[in-house]
């Protein structure tokens, strides 16, 4: 298989699957030795930073303390899908937290001061991410700057566009009742919750199922049935887990206000998880991106329009960094001068590093971003409940991140000694 061909999609996708699962075990193993090591390294660092914080503090456990996590890591993990797209060429974006600001003030002035439909505050904000991903896609591929001056660039000047936007320091409130149901009141009834774990996993399970008869199809080797099996139950027993967690109540006095059930936020990342992770793994476009990201040159020779491609995951960097301001501004029910600021950039690239986006390019799913968002806000909420200085908890936080990129550095290495880069 040619260099382009294998860099058109993830390692998941060209690889010969074994027929029964110890088969798939020891290939799976081997993979890991050579370093190929996926998500793997996320998952037991989620594992292992949940179990340490709740020994410390129980409450960690908690229904109440559970919810918060999804809200906590929801802006940086919009962010961090967006920077998936641009990770995956080699590519960086500063500015995406400040843009993120930025379009949650369009937000914000639209609703307040202009007194504008939620609808279409959205839609603006929306917008102004696309424009904003344009200029710099241009400024990045046609004018040659490399994308590490353009975004710093504009990591400063939207720092300023926002100023100007909320007048130099002012809190612009947003209490519309639709912007706030995003990620600050927006619960969905248990039944509800209920039926979308089952729609999920059915549509996860038809996928697996579609996908290892496509590949059978092609004479290719299949996933054995009880891999398959597993990866439907483990999905099936962690989410049933979740949703029943979440449809308890967790108000402090039910009788006044009751608190249960799914938040909102969690059904609408899955739905763009989903649809980007379709993008990336079942489209031509999708292809493309990782071609480019493998070898650009190689992509270009193979007739793939690379200038577009670069334009494109800004595009797609920025407008998901407008998703994840309009999130933001959902939860603090308002928009000041630090919205996008602070930490935002640094645990959004953390977020997509740690989870198993490789800084180099050619390697990255959305999960990737999921799963390191998560990482992301356990340790912001376990540290906050524990009462560590911030200072420590900056550290703590930094070391992960260079705990992760090293990790990737290394899984190169050992990638490329094994022959398999």
């Amino acid at each position: 298989m040619s260099a382009v061909a294998s860099a058109t999609q993830p390692s998941s996708e060209i690889e010969q699957r074994p027929a029964s699962l110890s088969t798939y075990t020891r290939n799976y193993a081997a993979r890991v030795r050579g370093g190929d090591m996926g998500s793997l390294p996320a998952v037991l660092g989620l594992i292992v930073l949940c179990l340490g914080f709740g020994i410390a503090r129980p409450v960690f456990f908690s229904t109440i303390n559970f919810a918060n996590l999804f809200t906590q890591a929801a802006a940086i993990t919009a962010i961090a899908m967006g920077l998936v797209f641009v990770l995956l060429l080699g590519e960086i974006d500063l500015s995406a937290g400040f843009a993120s600001g930025v379009c949650a003030a369009v937000l914000a002035v639209l609703l307040t001061k202009h007194h504008a439909p939620w609808y279409v505050a959205i839609l603006a904000a929306l917008v102004t991410g696309v424009v904003i991903g344009v200029l710099i896609g241009f400024l990045v591929t046609k004018v040659g700057i490399p994308s590490f001056v353009v975004t710093l660039a504009g990591f400063l000047a939207f720092q300023g566009v926002l100023l100007l936007l909320v007048e130099s320091g002012k809190n612009i409130p947003v209490t519309d009742p639709a912007i706030m149901a995003i990620n600050a009141t927006g619960k969905l009834p248990p039944a509800v919750g209920w039926a979308l774990l089952v729609v999920a996993v059915a549509g996860f399970t038809a996928a697996q199922l579609v996908r290892r008869r496509n590949r059978a199809g092609r004479g290719l080797a299949a996933d054995p049935l009880s891999v398959v099996a597993v990866r439907v139950g483990t999905l099936a027993v962690i989410g049933g887990a979740a949703v029943y967690v979440l449809n308890l109540e967790r108000s402090i006095n039910p009788i006044a206000a009751s608190v249960r059930g799914v938040p909102v936020i969690v059904l609408i990342l899955g739905l763009i998880a989903v649809l980007w992770t379709f993008v990336l793994n079942r489209t031509a476009y999708g292809r493309h991106v990782y071609a480019v990201g493998g070898n650009r040159e190689a992509a270009r020779r193979a007739g793939i329009n690379v200038d577009r491609i670069r334009i494109s995951v800004f595009v797609i960097g920025s407008t998901m960094a407008a998703v994840g301001g309009i999130i933001a501004a959902s939860r603090a029910n308002s928009v000041d001068p630090n919205t996008g600021g602070s930490t935002v950039l640094l645990y959004a690239v953390g977020a997509a590093v740690i989870g198993g986006t490789s800084l180099f390019g050619g390697k990255g799913r959305i999960v990737d971003a999921v799963l390191g968002g998560a990482v992301m806000a356990v340790i912001e909420n376990g540290m906050g409940l524990m009462g560590v200085d911030a200072g420590i908890k900056y550290a703590f936080t930094g070391g992960v991140l260079l705990l992760a990129a090293g990790v990737d550095a290394l899984s190169r290495r050992r990638a490329a000694a094994a022959g398999l880069r």
